[in-house]
């Protein structure tokens, strides 16, 4: 093993590259950026270096390797290219690992052709994620690369918690489990909210609530996932700023039946038309926030949904753990939203679980306690970092591999 620290970290989604090298010697990050609008006829580059600055290009990216090579070049400028003897991996995020992959994964041909297996389960995010490593390892077939996934660190539920009660023959045969999502975040957030409490992770029950656009639960024992609100897509469990999550799968059927209203059309209603979007025409909380200021009664009303669904879930999580040391609120509503934290909290005094209202309303980039002191269940505010995750798990995984 080489003294190389520096992982670049690639997230490639369908008409975007996300991109951050982050030096795992000190948690610092040298350069970060995102090539948006691939395959459009005009895209843009936007690439911040260390110390300070912003770099930002508009012109045709028509692939992903065209996006890839001109972030190679964007990081060559600054003498942190590809080629460079410090770069020590590359780390990728992949968004469906099954049950094939369980846990960061070394990327190989064989381990490639296995994703592609996988296509199904995910046909909107994979097939780009794959296309990413592709790319990439034609860029640096020397340099090891790792497949980080986001099913993964949820791998760990009881099989009585990833089973869904149907025909199992059938389950079994096209994949039907939950599989859950946002794991990255999950096992970050749930790590660093045990330190928070000065506690090792193995003692610790965490609830955590990823609360961006796209919503998630998870409850988390002693560092182990035993139970997340996603299934087997993104779209169960929280309401979300344009998925619907749970909701009685004979809506499906009646909409199918009554309505005339295709397989295609349903998709694209619950997973893009639906959640606060489709409550109130807004999936921004912050304009949600806005218009209940200004007493507005469906921005009004898709809060109060949205709580209410979280608030149900806490509970479940609750009776599921037994003990919860801790309720981590992360991700950019999670984060941010003062409004939505007291009221998902609000009404659990009963329980042990307490928000300070003045600690709630101070905004910040750290992790910071907003429970009471008497409160008997921690609430944190953890910022999430699913790159520093992705970057950790990739140099750990190259390390053990060199030794």
């Amino acid at each position: 093993m080489t003294d190389a620290t520096r992982v670049l970290v690639l997230n490639s989604g369908s008409s975007s590259v996300k991109f951050q090298l982050i030096d795992m010697a000190d948690g610092s990050r040298p350069a970060v950026g995102i090539v948006e609008r691939i395959g459009e006829s005009t895209g843009r580059i936007e690439y911040r270096p260390q110390h300070g600055g912003t770099r930002s290009t508009e012109r045709p990216f028509p692939d992903h390797s065209a996006a890839l090579e001109a972030v190679s070049a964007e990081l060559a400028a600054d003498g942190l290219g590809l080629d460079s003897p410090e770069l020590a991996a590359i780390g990728h995020r992949v968004v469906h690992g099954g049950t094939t992959f369980t846990a960061p994964t070394v990327i190989t041909d064989k381990m490639v052709e296995e994703l592609r297996e996988l296509v199904p389960l995910a046909p909107l995010h994979n097939p780009a994620n794959i296309t990413g490593i592709e790319v990439a390892r034609r860029l640096r077939p020397d340099l090891p690369q790792v497949a980080v996934f986001d099913t993964a660190f949820h791998a760990t539920m009881p099989e009585y918690a990833a089973r869904y009660a149907i025909d199992r023959e059938t389950a079994d045969r096209f994949s039907v489990r939950r599989y859950g999502f946002h794991g990255t975040s999950h096992q970050y957030v749930s790590r660093r909210t045990a330190q928070l409490l000065g506690r090792a992770p193995e003692s610790v029950n965490v609830i955590v609530l990823h609360l961006g656009n796209g919503a998630s639960a998870s409850a988390v024992a002693g560092g182990v996932c035993v139970d997340t609100s996603m299934g087997l897509t993104p779209l169960e469990g929280l309401v979300m700023g344009t998925r619907s999550g749970d909701l009685d799968p004979a809506i499906l059927l009646h909409l199918h039946r009554v309505a005339g209203m295709s397989v295609d059309e349903i998709d694209v209603l619950l997973n893009r038309r639906s959640g606060l979007l489709g409550l109130c025409g807004d999936n921004d909380m912050r304009e949600i926030a806005r218009r209940m200021g200004e007493g507005d009664a469906a921005a009004q009303l898709a809060f109060d949904v949205y709580v209410h669904r979280l608030k149900k879930y806490v509970g479940a999580y609750l009776a599921v753990l037994g003990r919860v040391d801790a309720i981590a609120f992360t991700a950019g509503v999670g984060e941010n939203s003062a409004a939505v934290r007291e009221a998902a909290m609000s009404g659990l005094e009963n329980l042990g679980i307490e928000v300070d209202s003045v600690r709630n309303a101070v905004r910040g980039s750290s992790p910071r306690l907003i429970s009471t002191e008497d409160s008997r269940v921690a609430i944190a505010v953890v910022p999430t970092d699913e790159e520093l995750e992705i970057a950790g798990q990739t140099f750990n995984l190259v390390r053990q591999h060199a030794s």
